[in-house]
C-alpha cells in the first residue's frame, strides 16, 4: 500500500488495518491518505463494507486483533460496535471505518474527504 522506502509506524498500522478487513472479507476497502489536509483530523481513514450486522462486527473484531496481535495495540476509543452500522475504531492518526454496505452511500466519507489521496485496495476472493 505504501511505498517501502516511505513507510511509517503509521503506515505500517494503516496496513494491519487492512489485513484485518481483508481477513473477514471486508468489500470495497478504501485507503484515504490525509497528511497532506490541514483540516485533517487523521493521517488515514481506512473504509470498509460488511454485507451483515455480524460480518460488520467480525470485521472490527478482526482489525482489533491483528493490530493488537502484531504491534500490541489497542484503539484510543470506539464507537458504534452496539449498532453495527458504522463502527469507528479510532488509532490516533488512523481511523478505520466500518460499514455496513447500505449505509455507507449515505456518509460518503470517500467525496467528503476526496482531496485526500485515494487507494482502492482490491478484494480477496
Amino acid at each position: 500500500m505504501v511505498e517501502a522506502k516511505n513507510k511509517t509506524k503509521k503506515a505500517s498500522l494503516a496496513d494491519l488495518i487492512v489485513m484485518g478487513m481483508q481477513e473477514k472479507k471486508a468489500q470495497n476497502i478504501t485507503v484515504i491518505d490525509l497528511r497532506k489536509l490541514k483540516e485533517a483530523v487523521a493521517d488515514y481513514f481506512i473504509i470498509c463494507s460488511g454485507n451483515s450486522d455480524t460480518q460488520v462486527d467480525s470485521i472490527h473484531d478482526s482489525v482489533d486483533e491483528v493490530v493488537f496481535k502484531t504491534d500490541n495495540i489497542h484503539p484510543w476509543r470506539t464507537e458504534g460496535s452496539m449498532q453495527k452500522e458504522w463502527i469507528v475504531v479510532d488509532y490516533g492518526d488512523v481511523v478505520a471505518h466500518i460499514f455496513r454496505k447500505d449505509k455507507r452511500p449515505f456518509y460518503n466519507l470517500e467525496e467528503l474527504w476526496g482531496d485526500g489521496v485515494i487507494t482502492k485496495i482490491e478484494n480477496l476472493d
